[in-house]
């Protein structure tokens, strides 16, 4: 099988040791960097354009560029009919999208939008829970995620990251979208969205590096989404409240507990001792890789993350006008 990966930045670089790790694979680079002693180590086939990298007739590809390329990037896959796997988010702004999806349904392509929080394991019992309705009615979520943005990769500069910078398509929301798109996989549609984002810290950026964003969902529920780029320890946390107790995780101790009203207790309904941070990535290509395989649609594919992109690039609306915004596009 031959794989195509499009980018050679940090995440790019996983997804090569990843895919070595899977099965007996051929691995295309695309990148305009130089062939160093990584991509030799893993047999890797490097061409500077991504024309010459289709040419190669890949079996799929991984879009790992920066985000403002991704649809440009995507479009010229699903020309040539190729499957593909895209890192979130989907893209900086809404140019294109249309297109792209038109392309992706017509040709049938199997298409994923990464979305490696649905494949932790806390995350994932959280997901059972609530579908085996352990709490009764829900009434509201409260999601944070913090973390110190030059600690993200110590051996690169942080000014330099996509993540910092507007015109490569970088700020909180967009980065840290794992937290809207996992909190819209348990509880569905978003009706309207306010939010205060901004840049507060000394960071040498030109992204927001805070954002408070409340979301009214479906049936009513209540969710607060707390992301910012300056915490150190780097931290993460849902908590669910509904009328029969309490779901709760955080990413210090890797626990998820149910606060049971009837017994007014906590009960651990699971307990991760040894956190690998890169299984989820391999779970995730597993999981692309058996779709792609069978042709089943993907949990969360090209349409799937443009509906995710629209709410996200709505929280930035709503900070800049200063007012709830109800319409999503």
């Amino acid at each position: 099988m031959k794989s195509l990966v499009i980018g050679y930045g940090s995440i790019g670089k996983r997804h090569i040791v990843n895919l070595s790790k899977i099965q007996k694979m051929t691995i295309i680079v695309c990148t305009k960097r130089k062939y160093d002693n990584f991509l030799k180590k893993h047999n890797c086939l490097v061409f500077s354009s991504l024309s010459d990298c289709i040419d190669q007739k890949p079996d799929f590809g991984i879009i790992s560029n920066e985000t403002s390329l991704h649809v440009k990037t995507a479009i010229k896959l699903a020309k040539a009919g190729i499957n593909f796997i895209v890192e979130k988010p989907l893209s900086n702004n809404l140019s294109d999208l249309n297109k792209l999806s038109k392309l992706v349904n017509h040709k049938r392509l199997v298409t994923f939008v990464t979305c490696p929080l649905r494949f932790n394991p806390c995350i994932k019992k959280i997901k059972e829970l609530l579908e085996k309705n352990k709490i009764g009615h829900i009434f509201s979520i409260i999601v944070e995620n913090g973390s110190f943005l030059p600690e993200w990769h110590k051996n690169e500069d942080y000014k330099k990251n996509y993540a910092s910078k507007k015109e490569l398509g970088g700020g909180v929301i967009l980065t840290s979208i794992h937290e809207l798109d996992y909190v819209k996989w348990f509880f569905g549609s978003v009706k309207e969205v306010f939010s205060i984002s901004k840049k507060i810290s000394n960071l040498k950026i030109n992204v927001e590096d805070i954002s408070y964003i409340l979301m009214n969902m479906n049936n009513n529920i209540v969710a607060s989404i707390h992301l910012d780029y300056f915490q150190k320890p780097s931290f993460r946390s849902c908590k669910i409240i509904g009328e029969n107790g309490t779901i709760y995780w955080n990413s210090d101790n890797n626990s998820v507990k149910l606060f049971n009203s009837k017994k007014n207790c906590w009960e651990t309904k699971l307990k991760i001792e040894h956190y690998i941070i890169n299984d989820l990535y391999i779970d995730e290509l597993k999981y692309f890789l058996n779709c792609h395989k069978h042709n089943i649609k993907t949990m969360n594919d090209v349409d799937d993350g443009i509906d995710t992109l629209k709410i996200a690039l709505s929280i930035k609306k709503s900070s800049k006008m200063k007012k709830m915004v109800t319409k999503f596009d």
